[in-house]
């Protein structure tokens, strides 16, 4: 893929004094941690190295190091494949299906000042739900599994908490003796997970507010009044809460890129920015309330960081989850028990997206993988001979 024309970092470069100016009061440490790695992610900043190929010996110019910060667009590619060489392993040879959770946009008030409790309750209710429901012998009557991951964006940045869950179409019965495949096209009954799920989080939020974990501040400040807490979740009951569920895909292949789409996304992709003339910002996205037709937006520089900058979660915060069978404590087991009931006779197949979505940087004249032969402190950098000239 080629080099997109604008990038997050250009747009920090010009514009993030003037953003800090105005927000600085409301970033938190996480928040400006970013900043500054995205403003200085491959530049001398932070050191650079210089590749060569091992096999003809052609060396490549100096190299600017990356952030790896895990909310920059440009550094989570290898990150993207070294995850996805790691789910290889736990593919089952079967259909899988995507189903989406979402919570109403009332609740983003909530959100914003209470990240790590509001989305680990998105994530616990989500799973719980699924489990739930599957495990009832009226809709599936088995144990299931399968990897959780958040976003917390819409097309349009702003914020748009949801959870994407992928599932293999099927799962364990009560004695682990079979595989039980499911009775629906979109594998559990929307509405009955929607139910659920709406009580499920609304019970967690009850719950937190009752023990007093939840802060209610700035935009809902209103909350922290228990007859508006009251009120809000008799509205929320009264609403249908949206679960999303996909055709099944088609097997491990088509997961597997699936995943390597949604996996290590932050907020937007540099190649969504289509044009940047110093104080406003263009981009590409998708009106899905208009049947997902492609439309531009354009913004301010300081409105698309603000919105941007939503998006950074807390120290440590785990955004992929496995639940069920795949749950760390029982996937080995549960899953040598899968591939044996699925396929008994042969092995899965082998899935080639993280081949394809190598990032490693070949030779341009023999194609051979270029390894790093020397680096670089930022202070080298800039007594380097190599800089001179600049």
């Amino acid at each position: 893929m080629s080099r997109p024309a604008v990038e997050v970092a250009d747009i920090l470069r010009a514009q993030g004094d003037r953003f800090l100016d105005r927000y600085r009061n409301s970033f938190d440490f996480q928040q400006l941690k970013a900043f500054r790695a995205l403003q200085r992610c491959r530049t001398a900043a932070l050191g650079g190295h210089v590749d060569a190929c091992p096999r003809c010996g052609h060396r490549a110019a100096i190299s600017y190091n990356s952030c790896r910060n895990r909310h920059c667009p440009k550094c989570q590619t290898q990150a993207r494949e070294r995850w996805l060489v790691a789910r290889e392993r736990e593919l089952l040879a079967t259909s899988y299906f995507h189903v989406v959770f979402t919570v109403p946009h009332e609740l983003n008030v909530l959100a914003l000042d209470n990240q790590r409790l509001f989305y680990d309750l998105l994530f616990a209710a989500s799973t719980q739900t699924l489990l739930e429901v599957a495990v009832d012998p009226k809709h599936l009557g088995a144990e299931i599994g399968g990897i959780s991951i958040l976003h917390t964006w819409g097309q349009n940045l702003l914020l748009h908490p949801h959870i994407h869950c992928v599932i293999p179409a099927g799962g364990l019965s009560p004695d682990r003796s079979r595989w039980v495949r499911p009775r629906y096209p979109f594998f559990l009954p929307v509405k009955v997970l929607s139910r659920v799920f709406r009580g499920k989080f609304c019970a967690g939020l009850k719950r937190l507010y009752r023990r007093e974990q939840l802060h209610c501040s700035g935009p809902a400040s209103a909350l922290a009044d228990p007859k508006q807490f009251r009120h809000l979740l008799r509205r929320l009951h009264r609403q249908d809460w949206v679960v999303y569920a996909k055709p099944a895909f088609g097997g491990p292949v088509q997961v597997l890129r699936y995943l390597g789409r949604y996996t290590h996304r932050v907020a937007i992709s540099n190649h969504r920015i289509l044009a940047f003339d110093g104080e406003r910002v263009t981009f590409r996205w998708k009106d899905y309330a208009h049947g997902g037709k492609q439309r531009k937006m354009t913004l301010l520089a300081t409105e698309f960081l603000r919105r941007f900058f939503l998006h950074v979660l807390p120290k440590g915060f785990v955004r992929i989850r496995h639940f069920g069978f795949l749950a760390n404590r029982f996937r080995v087991h549960r899953l040598a028990l899968c591939r044996q009931l699925l396929t008994s006779d042969r092995p899965p197949p082998t899935p080639q997206a993280a081949a394809e979505a190598s990032s490693n940087w070949h030779c341009p004249r023999c194609g051979c993988a270029m390894v790093v032969i020397q680096r670089f402190t930022a202070a080298e950098l800039s007594r380097c001979s190599y800089f001179d000239s600049s």
